[in-house]
């Protein structure tokens, strides 16, 4: 296990909606509880990588932590920005630069829908005057074709967000922890067809921090270590059809969630069969029923079956989002990839409470995707 990661602390701050609390603050707590989590003051940590979209620079925190003098550096990589953080960390500590570090993701974003700065996108203002600038307008045409080509059902999308909010509730981080019916689902007002109002997930508050490292001092900090196996980000490939991307081609290509899940799989010596628990970026309903393919746990069209049976359910062969994902939680932008993590390292130190998935997992997997066509996914062992 020498040449391994191990994640020996993990601190969370509530996700929701926190009047009066600065998204940096929200950062600290996290990092704090992190620190409490593996036994390990702040002065110990050589180095940090955090990163938030809206709610300033991470690095300015150690006015809050303490001036050791640590390298930190500033992330911003989009919705991968907290995978991104971790895969940074990750190659500190595989390279020997580094003993012990930390990824840190928070942010605080308005109130309604992501509004979108063409201009910083690299975008032109044909992109916004077709309607893709929208991010809603954009998941609602991207289902919409895949419902077509491979025969999901509206029923299906609701599903998958009944079990989230189900989840969601038996979650005490979560933001939204109101279990909805399938019929609350179909009927909540629709925004971009086909995807209703509670299918979509919201921007939102909250932060994740993750103590590391080398997987031969994990028992120093933890009786409990979670080895990060593989940590891996791409960017898409000419053809494929990203929210946000610059380009359009006529010619359709893979996602670059395909690439990162292979690599990843490569990476931790392991296949779709061995995992256990997966969180796949679910900023609205589809993006999990084609996440679930992309990353090669099954084929295009399957999951309407998988759905139907139950599997994707905590209780299920191949649970999905068992803390609720993205749809209760919300997204804040810098953290959401991280509380993935942080989730599977409850569920592999067996520590979900009633979200539990039974049978003693011992593999994990994430994944966390966003503009411009970017992923990120991460294998955790115990």
């Amino acid at each position: 296990m020498s040449d391994d990661v191990a994640i020996v602390g993990i601190g969370m701050h509530e996700f929701g909606r926190h009047d009066g609390v600065e998204g940096i603050d929200q950062g600290v707590v996290a990092v704090r509880r992190a620190l409490t989590d593996a036994s390990i003051q702040w002065e110990d940590i050589q180095f940090a990588f955090g990163g938030s979209q809206a709610a300033g620079a991470a690095d300015t925190m150690v006015s809050k932590l303490g001036l050791t003098g640590l390298q930190f550096i500033n992330v911003s990589n989009g919705c991968a920005t907290g995978g991104s953080a971790l895969f940074s960390a990750y190659n500190s500590i595989k390279s020997g630069m580094f003993d012990v570090g930390i990824a840190i993701g928070f942010d605080k974003h308005e109130r309604g829908a992501f509004r979108v700065d063409l201009k910083e996108n690299g975008l032109e203002d044909w992109y916004g005057e077709s309607g893709l600038a929208l991010t809603t307008q954009f998941f609602g045409m991207k289902i919409n074709r895949y419902m077509h080509d491979y025969g999901i059902s509206h029923a299906t999308l609701a599903s998958v967000a009944n079990k989230a909010s189900r989840n969601g509730a038996m979650n005490p981080m979560a933001w939204r922890r109101n279990e909805l019916s399938v019929e609350e689902v179909r009927s909540s007002r629709m925004l971009s067809y086909p995807l209703t109002q509670y299918m979509f997930c919201s921007p939102a508050e909250g932060a994740v921090a993750l103590v590391l490292c080398r997987a031969d001092r994990a028992r120093e900090f933890t009786n409990s270590p979670v080895y990060l196996k593989a940590a891996v980000v791409r960017s898409r490939r000419f053809g494929s059809f990203e929210v946000m991307a610059p380009h359009l081609a006529t010619e359709r290509g893979d996602g670059p969630t395909i690439d990162a899940s292979k690599a990843a799989f490569e990476m931790a010596g392991v296949g779709p069969d061995d995992i256990d628990v997966a969180q796949l970026q679910d900023t609205e309903v589809g993006a999990e029923i084609m996440h679930m393919a992309e990353n090669g746990f099954c084929e295009h069209g399957e999951q309407e079956e998988m759905i139907a049976r139950g599997d994707t359910e905590i209780g299920g062969r191949f649970p999905v989002n068992t803390d609720g994902g993205c749809l209760a939680n919300g997204e804040p932008v810098g953290a959401s990839g991280l509380r993935q993590v942080y989730e599977n390292v409850v569920q592999l130190r067996g520590n979900a409470g009633p979200r539990q998935v039974q049978g003693n997992p011992r593999v994990a997997y994430t994944h966390v995707y966003g503009s411009p066509g970017i992923s990120g996914v991460t294998i955790l062992s115990r």
